[in-house]
């Protein structure tokens, strides 16, 4: 089975939208996958209401509780996939040496255009969120071809 970890910063907006679509678009097939923040402002918090509201517009279930991102993770995952530059960095700097594991959701984004960063809608309103969601669904729907080429 393997095993994928999203990651932003606080664990309440765009990791734990990402594993919901994740899960969702996986469901029944031999993945799991979780979320994490760098930062530890919101450990055990419920998703912004917005990641939840996005979600259920999209006929998607959202269930997740806050967690900080450990090096560990890097050992435990298959794929730990970062959603932005300053995250990716983030995770990085807690291990010395050079994770294969580690990826950008947009690597695998045919519409990046060499943008690897998922912005943060946190400061924003809800377009911000439908945003983000149309970008990740595209991410994933690439992330799971390239799991499924791998077998």
């Amino acid at each position: 089975m393997k095993k994928i970890l999203f990651v932003c910063l606080g664990n309440i907006c765009r990791s734990p939208l990402a594993e919901a679509i994740f899960s969702h678009k996986t469901q029944g097939l031999n993945y799991s996958c979780d979320s994490a923040g760098t930062a530890a402002y919101h450990i055990g918090k419920q998703p912004d209401h917005r990641s939840i509201q996005v979600a259920e517009e999209n006929g998607i279930p959202i269930s997740h509780r806050a967690r900080q991102f450990q090096a560990e993770d890097f050992e435990d995952f298959d794929f730990v996939i970062a959603m932005d530059r300053s995250n990716y960095s983030n995770m990085k700097a807690l291990v010395n040496y050079e994770p294969k594991n580690l990826y950008y959701m947009r690597d695998f984004d045919p519409e990046a255009n060499g943008d690897l960063d998922v912005p943060d809608p946190y400061y924003g309103g809800i377009d911000g969120f439908n945003l983000i969601f149309q970008m990740m669904s595209r991410s994933i729907d690439n992330l799971i071809a390239h799991l499924d080429s791998e077998k």
